[in-house]
């Protein structure tokens, strides 16, 4: 599908869990990369791994520039505009994509600092509770889903260097709109985060009986809690708008099913439907994508459309 056998060297902004383990994988796949960290410990803690992070922002985007780089910015969605003033004035010409976990506001911004003739969103669906360059993983992408966008406008040759990266790392790629996206993950990563949390405290309320008691299914259900709140709030807040709706329509099902505990003492219908939903997704299939070409005739309609049917791109032709 994807026929340009650039390797271009990638520059990452931002070394923290995701950004630090695409660092690492992409220099274990070959690529010449190099990252940005604004705390000293996380860059000190990378270099003493090997790997060439600074704090110098205008030296590591001077590079970037130099070099032709594919900038990643790995920073949370508060630090995103200054990121982005910075790429305007040192790197305007780079291509640029990003991991962040929303992507309307990150296009926005893009927009504002006119940068989106040459910018690809992008989220690996990857993650852990844990944060900073000691969660790194290089294997943390293996096998997983990252979101590459197909919105209008988008260029052939930023969008293959995009992809190309995140096949390197070992993902399969899901190309997708930035609004569909913001909406899908507002349902399976954002809402879970909300929900995790209200269960952790409907646990603690309980005491240290109900703590005690905890196993498999509390330890399961509450495991995104442990995640720093600060990187919650910058995870959730930014999706605000679709979160709300999911969140709306996650209470009314919830309503119903205290008001039928109640009124009959059943939760059946619930559960079932809970049941049925977990295994269209135990069983759900993804597919190659195959015969769509970057620059072809609406390749970018045909490639989101594939993206919702469940296709996914696995492979370089």
């Amino acid at each position: 599908m994807v026929t340009s056998d650039r390797k271009a060297p990638v520059c990452v902004l931002g070394v923290g869990l995701i950004g630090g383990s695409l660092l690492r994988a992409a220099v274990g796949a070959g690529y010449d990369a190099w990252g940005y960290n604004r705390s000293e410990a996380g860059a000190r803690a990378a270099r003493a791994d090997g790997f060439e992070v600074t704090g110098d922002l205008i030296g590591v985007l001077t590079r970037a520039r130099e070099t032709d780089a594919l900038i990643v910015i790995a920073v949370p969605m508060p630090a995103v505009d200054h990121i982005l003033a910075d790429i305007s004035t040192f790197a305007p010409g780079c291509t640029l994509t990003d991991v962040v976990s929303v992507k309307a506001p990150v296009t926005a911004a893009v927009h504002k600092h006119g940068l989106a003739g040459r910018y690809i969103g992008g989220h690996p669906m990857a993650g852990t509770s844990e944060s900073g360059w000691a969660a790194t993983d290089p294997g943390l992408f293996q096998g997983a889903a990252w979101a590459v966008g197909v919105d209008e406008g988008t260029r052939p040759e930023p969008w293959t260097r995009v992809v190309r990266l995140a096949l390197a790392c070992g993902s399969m790629v899901v190309p997708v709109v930035a609004d569909e996206h913001d909406r899908a993950v507002a349902r399976i990563s954002h809402l879970p985060h909300v929900l995790a949390e209200a269960l952790a405290i409907a646990g603690a309320s309980g005491g240290d009986l109900a703590l005690g008691l905890a196993a498999g299914s509390f330890r399961d259900g509450t495991r995104v809690a442990s995640t720093s709140p600060d990187l919650v709030r910058a995870i959730c807040e930014p999706n605000s708008e679709a979160l709300l709706d999911v969140l709306n329509n996650t209470l009314t099902v919830l309503a119903r099913a205290r008001d039928s505990l109640l009124d009959t003492g059943s939760l059946a219908d619930l559960v079932d439907a809970g049941f049925a939903a977990r295994q269209r997704y135990d069983t759900a299939q993804r597919w190659e994508i195959t015969g769509i070409r970057p620059g072809d005739h609406d390749w970018l309609g045909r490639l989101r459309e594939a993206g919702q049917r469940g296709g996914v791109i696995t492979s370089l032709d």
